[in-house]
């Protein structure tokens, strides 16, 4: 079968190939090989050490590019050997299509769409979104798949309704620049992740998918699979609340300074006076909270779930900057103090917690201090901002 002439040119031209890793997938390889040479004959099939007909099937199928594993890899590795394949013979762009049938070819028309309309200067990595709401999708693939897209906007602040679709247009030089340690499903995962630090835009687009349970072979195996996505996941929470957001709202801060910063991204953001006040108040309640080590996990992680700005309230949870800790740290114990009903002690001795269970009151009363303190200024920083925001609002409105 001979491709589409309209098709062949549009790969051609974008220099874009299809990228199949298979294993064991016999029964429906041969009718998804058929279908896609339809649309393009630039295809790279990657065969992670198949055990069944998978060789015998590809020896009958001409004009594509095939490479064996002796062994079986994992689709990670099949993937990162295929876009070094890939780039290898000349394509710029990988269209990902997993050989269990559950893609449909004609959705390469969207890929092609999206790559052609592209104007940022930036690449793009684009993610199927498989409307997982609809009949007919396993429950376990539904749970697992919203799992996997909370925690990919909190470690990258991009929300994508589908995390874990194996239709994906990849962009080349970018990815075979990262270095990727998985090797299995979890790879697909840690691309997209690696992909968004580095200022790729991964963005969703609509394909469809069809469940086929007769002749549809999985090899997601839940427990393990699912406990090495989970591991992965809270490695990139580390690794993202200590350093990628840290290090990307530094930058964005130190690009635009203080008044420009406070009037873009705080006075003339599009969301209502509370939350703004609610931002700068987590912030300041975090940074003086006794979690030390942990203010960027908390801030971060806080502004998530309550869906406020996550670079104001970082900004302001630096109030315990090195100058300020000896005041926070004493301010909270004298709160301590007057809460356990010791009155203010304002001198401190070391006399004081000779004992293990005086330094075990004073740390609990530091602890009680603290975060009544840190309550009572948020509260008193929400009260002031939320009606200084309503007034620069009103005067917004207003103004001609």
């Amino acid at each position: 079968m001979s491709s589409t002439p309209i098709y062949q040119s549009r790969f051609e031209k974008l220099k874009c190939c299809i990228l199949i890793p298979t294993y064991n997938n016999g029964q429906t390889l041969a009718s998804v090989l058929q279908n896609l040479k339809f649309y393009t004959k630039n295809i790279l099939v990657v065969n992670d050490g198949s055990t069944d007909k998978t060789q015998e099937i590809l020896k009958q199928i001409s004009d594509i590019n095939i490479h064996h594993f002796s062994e079986n890899k994992g689709k990670g590795e099949a993937l990162k050997q295929g876009f070094k394949i890939a780039q290898s013979l000349g394509y710029h762009y990988a269209i990902s299509i997993d050989s269990d049938g559950q893609h449909y070819p004609d959705d390469l028309d969207v890929f092609l769409s999206e790559l052609e309309n592209k104007k940022s200067e930036n690449e793009i990595l684009l993610v199927g979104d498989r409307n997982m709401g609809q009949d007919g999708i396993p429950g376990k693939s539904t749970t697992g798949n919203k799992f996997s897209n909370f925690w990919f906007m909190v470690v990258t602040g991009i929300a994508l309704n589908d995390t874990q679709s194996g239709y994906r247009l990849y962009p080349l030089k970018v990815v075979n620049n990262i270095k990727l340690y998985t090797k299995k499903f979890e790879f697909e995962i840690e691309i997209i992740v690696k992909a968004a630090w580095r200022k790729v835009h991964v963005k969703n687009i609509p394909i469809k998918v069809f469940y086929e349970q007769e002749n549809r072979v999985t090899h997601f195996r839940p427990f393990w699979d699912i406990t090495r996505i989970t591991l992965l996941y809270i490695w990139f929470v580390l690794v993202s609340f200590f350093y990628i957001h840290p290090r990307d709202k530094y930058k964005d801060f130190r690009k635009k300074g203080y008044k420009r910063f406070w009037k873009e991204n705080v006075l003339k953001s599009q969301e209502p006076p509370h939350k703004k006040a609610a931002a700068i108040a987590l912030g300041v309640f975090v940074g003086i909270s006794p979690f030390w080590g942990l203010h960027t996990l908390l801030v971060f992680s806080l502004a998530a779930v309550f869906k406020l700005n996550k670079v104001v309230a970082f900004i302001f949870s630096n109030i315990s900057i090195p100058p300020l800790i000896p005041f926070i740290i004493y301010a909270s114990y004298q709160a301590g103090s007057l809460l356990t009903g010791k009155g203010f002690a304002w001198e401190v001795h070391p006399a004081d917690f000779d004992s293990a269970a005086d330094l075990a009151q004073g740390l609990w009363q530091y602890l009680l201090g603290s975060i009544a303190l840190a309550g009572f200024i948020a509260l008193g920083l929400w009260i002031v901002f939320y009606f200084l925001f309503s007034v620069l609002n009103q005067k917004q409105v207003v103004k001609p």
